[in-house]
């Protein structure tokens, strides 16, 4: 038998089997997040910065170009521009990013990795982002598409579908906000 009855129901142990292969998927996802990222959540101390993994995935996307907008690096992080503007706020501060006036346009800012920024990234580890990231860019294009709706739907059914998503490991991040 495979665990569907004659309504075409699933057994309650088809679906508890179901749900423990999902958070096992759940679980390695975290695991790896967890591998990659800095003990605990603290950071990690690099030519005397102590970084998040938010800020070394910032760091690592500016190191990609010349210079960007916030808008900009956003779209590269594949986050909001209030969630990087709070990351880039603490890398401005640290020293390691700097905002200068754009060259193509007067009103706007740029942000550009500092020396000292460049001098930390030759230090640090790949950001935890990129390895997901990477994973699904390598996920054919229809399977990409049905994990999101996917996850959408299960985000959904948890009642998180409110909750605004932010960076991840921003301090902070594990509270959520649901927006207004």
């Amino acid at each position: 038998m495979n665990g569907i009855d004659e309504q075409g129901e699933r057994s309650e142990q088809q679906v508890e089997g179901e749900c423990r292969a999902a958070l096992d998927s759940i679980r390695r996802i975290v695991q790896l997040l967890r591998r990659t990222a800095p003990a605990g959540g603290a950071g990690t101390n690099l030519a005397g910065a102590t970084l998040s993994a938010a800020q070394l995935f910032v760091l690592r996307k500016l190191a990609d170009v010349q210079s960007l907008s916030v808008g900009e690096l956003a779209e590269r992080t594949l986050t909001s521009q209030s969630s990087v503007s709070e990351v880039v706020q603490k890398l401005v501060t640290a020293g390691l990013v700097m905002r200068v006036r754009s060259p193509r346009d007067g009103r706007s800012v740029e942000l550009s990795l500092t020396e000292a920024g460049q001098n930390v990234l030759r230090l640090a580890p790949v950001a935890p982002q990129d390895y997901l990231i990477a994973g699904l860019k390598r996920m054919p294009p229809r399977d990409r598409r049905q994990l999101c709706r996917l996850l959408g739907r299960l985000v959904k059914e948890t009642g998180m579908a409110d909750v605004t998503p932010r960076m991840l490991f921003v301090d902070g991040s594990s509270a959520g906000t649901r927006q207004a």
